[in-house]
């Protein structure tokens, strides 16, 4: 579970923003909603809601998290000279040549804590630190400055049980390279893993395919009854394979063994079973059912897995295409202590005011993000006085109403005026 996850210079956000997933009070609103991974002193957030304007950044804290997923887990495969994806604030002279920083402070499923931070730019990294916390208080894995080759890296006196050195070129990370070697040691692995497998990433506007997971009948079928009892019409989801050998024509110049591996992989296709007013069953396939349905099929195989894993969810714009009422159910889910039971984690961003209510979330779930000068600030509700936003207050029409910001600031005039003379234009023409 991330407990914290801090942010300068990336994108749209320019000075340091922190997306807080730690409970200071866990004794207010909807308890039910804090876990404790480990101890009864440190509380976690299951849930945590983005609001903002369209371009206000929320999509930035999210995609953060990715950008850094792959410097921390993925950076070992660029070659000596190879540019790191860099993404700076570009609206400062201060800022678009300034290092990155990311830190992020994380629960592994074997309830151990890591803090670990990385600062790069276009071709190096220039800091690099990982602790982890044994007791209760913090000791340092690894700590990597400017100025730091892999013969020189500096390690902690609990950094124990394999293989410590390992080479590395400027631009990969150290836990790039030393996560993905067997002969690295476990406590190195196990926060590499986390970072690698442990947070998934879902874009707004991405496709997502989840049809090889359903290889596993049970999983299937708990697919299909979900998609059953949220009223798509739909009485039974199969997977079937293609006869047809058309469709893949165009694959030519491709070895015998590598093509059949894709067909054989693009092959299996899903179909819905719907019952006609005869009483009779017809089989749709996939592009007949609608956006909400498609996105629903291969969405849950994802929040099934991530229930038993105990994972992290990041999905951006979590109500695209999907009814208010299943933003709900998702988010009742997460919530929910006898359905998560491994203490999996979504992180989301939405425009869904239905569900800005204190019946589903507390006030340090809702977080805002808003542009200052072009830069991205977030904040969440737990920064308004607590007397006069309540726990029971209606966060969704005070948000509406402009109360907390992070609303657009629409010049309705403006906008008219320039609607009407670009027609008076065409007529005249």
């Amino acid at each position: 579970m991330i407990i914290d996850f801090t942010v300068t210079n990336f994108r749209s956000i320019k000075d340091t923003q922190t997306l807080s997933m730690f409970v200071e009070n866990s004794r207010g609103n909807l308890p039910e909603n804090v876990v404790y991974p480990n101890t009864d002193k440190i509380g976690v957030l299951k849930t945590i809601g983005i609001y903002g304007a369209n371009a206000s950044g929320k999509s930035n804290i999210l995609l953060a998290l990715q950008a850094l997923k792959y410097i921390a887990t993925g950076s070992d495969e660029l070659k000596d000279g190879d540019p790191i994806p860099y993404e700076p604030f570009l609206l400062s002279d201060v800022t678009k040549n300034a290092p990155v920083l990311f830190e992020i402070e994380f629960f592994t499923s074997n309830k151990m804590r890591f803090l670990y931070m990385v600062s790069f730019n276009a071709s190096r990294i220039i800091k690099e630190r990982l602790d982890f916390y044994p007791s209760q208080t913090k000791a340092n894995l690894f700590n990597r400055d400017e100025n730091s080759t892999w013969e020189n890296i500096t390690f902690g006196s609990l950094y124990k049980g394999g293989k410590k050195r390992l080479g590395f070129f400027q631009n990969n990370s150290y836990l790039a390279k030393a996560g993905n070697s067997a002969d690295s040691p476990p406590v190195i692995r196990e926060a590499y893993n986390f970072l690698r497998t442990g947070c998934k990433y879902i874009r707004a506007l991405g496709k997502i395919n989840t049809v090889h997971l359903l290889d596993d009948q049970n999983l299937l079928n708990a697919v299909s009854t979900i998609l059953c009892k949220v009223d798509t019409g739909i009485t039974d989801v199969s997977i079937e394979n293609s006869d047809s050998e058309e469709e893949f024509a165009f694959l030519t110049g491709i070895p015998d063994e590598m093509k059949k591996r894709f067909i054989d992989s693009k092959k299996r296709k899903p179909f819905f079973s719907h019952q006609t007013a005869s009483g009779y069953t017809e089989k749709f396939p996939e592009h007949v059912e609608s956006d909400g349905t498609q996105k629903m099929f291969h969405l849950l195989p994802l929040l099934i897995n991530t229930f038993k894993s105990g994972e992290v969810l990041i999905l951006d714009e979590l109500d695209n295409h999907l009814h208010p009422h299943i933003s709900e159910l998702i988010i009742k889910l997460f919530n929910d202590e006898q359905v998560n039971i491994n203490h999996a984690q979504l992180l989301f961003s939405t425009h869904n005011l239905q569900i800005m209510s204190p019946e589903f979330f507390r006030r340090d779930q809702i977080w805002l993000t808003e542009k200052k000068d072009g830069a991205t600030e977030l904040y969440s509700l737990e920064a308004f006085d607590k007397n006069q936003v309540k726990t029971n207050s209606p966060y969704g029409i005070w948000y509406s109403d402009g109360r907390f910001g992070a609303v657009p600031k629409i010049d309705y005039r403006a906008i008219a005026s320039a609607l009407t003379m670009t027609g008076v234009d065409a007529k005249d023409a």
